[in-house]
């Protein structure tokens, strides 16, 4: 599997050749998809996408003796809420049977 990165820009491409919207209709579409779920994981609430996923806001402790790695400086961590997803069983499903390289795969 190739770690090759997907853009919005690029599923916006993908959406407009697959359909026959107009490019800045899709991109309108993303736009306001993106938004909505945001405005609704700041209210707190779940996204549920029947055979893809769960978007949910979790809530992450807070820590008093947090280390910054880049300059080893202590600090202290309020709790905050962050993005967390949950794939679904169909995601989980298709992901599961993919083939794997095993010449490329990293042993860690």
């Amino acid at each position: 599997m190739s770690s090759n990165k997907v853009t919005k820009y690029d599923l916006v491409e993908a959406v407009y050749q697959n359909t026959q919207y107009e490019r800045k209709a899709v991109q309108a579409i993303f736009e306001s998809l993106f938004d909505e779920m945001k405005k609704c994981l700041m209210e707190g609430s779940t996204i549920e996408l029947r055979g893809f996923g769960t978007f949910e806001p979790r809530l992450r402790k807070g820590r008093q003796r947090a280390r910054n790695p880049k300059t080893g400086e202590q600090l202290s961590v309020a709790p905050h809420y962050v993005a967390a997803f949950r794939a679904g069983q169909e995601l989980k499903k298709a992901l599961w049977d993919l083939p794997v390289d095993c010449e490329n795969t990293d042993n860690n």
